[in-house]
């Protein structure tokens, strides 16, 4: 017995149930990972010095990827770059684009957002990527945050539909980030550890509102293909994912950085990933210097029971660990690269 009471912070159990477990380092079927990062947006302004373009690929290769989509794409000189620095692996990393949505109060910016798709279409990209920033970070002239389904956006939208260009879209973090940082936050650590990662402000748009934003967004533009990021913002609560794409035929999701929401969850999860099987894309938001893949493909594909989501010591997102849900060769084959295949590159 400890002298003194521990830490939660201190507090690393170790499971003593003894289960069947299975090592799952490669996928059944090679996939596509729909959802990585190689650029700025996470790895920082200087991505390029950070790891190595053929080793990061040769990695990748050898979990069993035969394509990734990276999404830091961004516009003009900034795609530059990043096409730049993924050369000349372009068959096995495919880059999405953007547009400067700050920009919004200028004048001609219909003619800049048009200008700049087409020239990034010029470029090889193959989709489009926005980020949560607008609605939680950007403003416009007027000091309001922008909605995502702002009309002054809508150009976008119809753009990226005249280019047959998916959008893949993060709107919304966990709900728990939006709740304030208490004793009653599941996801208390995390947000000790990031405390910026909280949303619990009265400024800023609810969940609610930002969730009432995707419908809108989703129901206003029906001849754009949507990639709700994170299964469709919404992994606590897989019935009201599931209403949406029963409801928006244009609505696609990935599940990235959500196993460990879907994994506690088996029994719905399995019954959702089977129903919307020819609506879900495998993706992991892993980046050359956090390589994610083998823990989905073993919630995929195993009946493992309560396994942990990360190799971390504390898990990072949640004191919990998943389940793996088992899926059938066929449901497999369409989440690991056919639903890619025919959104992205219209196979």
């Amino acid at each position: 017995m400890s002298d003194r009471p521990i830490y939660l912070t201190e507090y690393v159990p170790r499971s003593e149930l003894v289960v069947e477990s299975h090592y799952v380092n490669t996928p059944r079927f090679p996939a596509i990972d729909v959802h990585t990062h190689f650029g700025s947006l996470v790895l920082g302004d200087n991505y390029e010095e950070q790891y190595d373009m053929g080793r990061t690929v040769e990695i990748m290769k050898s979990y069993g990827l035969k394509q990734v989509i990276n999404l830091d794409g961004m516009w003009g000189a900034e795609l530059d770059r990043m096409m730049k620095k993924i050369h000349p692996y372009e068959d096995f990393v495919t880059t999405f684009g953007s547009v400067d949505v700050s920009k919004l109060d200028e004048s001609g910016f219909e003619k800049y957002v048009v200008q700049t798709i087409k020239e990034s279409v010029g470029k090889g990209i193959k989709g489009l990527k926005f980020w949560k920033n607008i609605s939680l970070v950007l403003k416009d002239k007027n000091g309001k945050y922008i909605p995502i389904d702002d009309k002054r956006l809508k150009v976008i939208w119809e753009t990226a539909a005249e280019y047959k260009l998916p959008v893949l879209i993060h709107i919304a973090d966990p709900v728990a980030f939006f709740k304030p940082i208490d004793r009653y936050n599941e996801r208390y650590e995390e947000l000790q550890a990031h405390p910026d990662w909280s949303f619990c402000n009265p400024e800023l748009y609810s969940f609610e509102e930002l969730m009432e934003m995707q419908e809108n967004l989703l129901a206003s533009n029906p001849n754009t293909t949507f990639i709700v990021a994170h299964a469709g913002s919404y992994a606590e609560n897989l019935a009201c994912v599931a209403k949406w794409l029963d409801k928006y035929p244009n609505m696609y999701i990935d599940f990235a950085d959500r196993i460990a929401e879907a994994g506690r969850q088996p029994y719905t999860a399995r019954k959702f990933f089977i129903k919307y099987q020819d609506r879900i894309l495998f993706g992991t938001d892993s980046t050359p210097l956090d390589i994610k893949h083998r823990f989905n493909y073993r919630f995929l594909e195993t009946w493992d029971e309560y396994f942990d989501y990360s190799d971390k010591e504390i898990p990072p997102q949640g004191r919990w660990k998943i389940y793996g849900i088992g899926l059938e060769d066929d449901v497999l084959e369409k989440i690991y690269y056919k639903n890619a295949e025919k959104v992205i590159f219209g196979k």
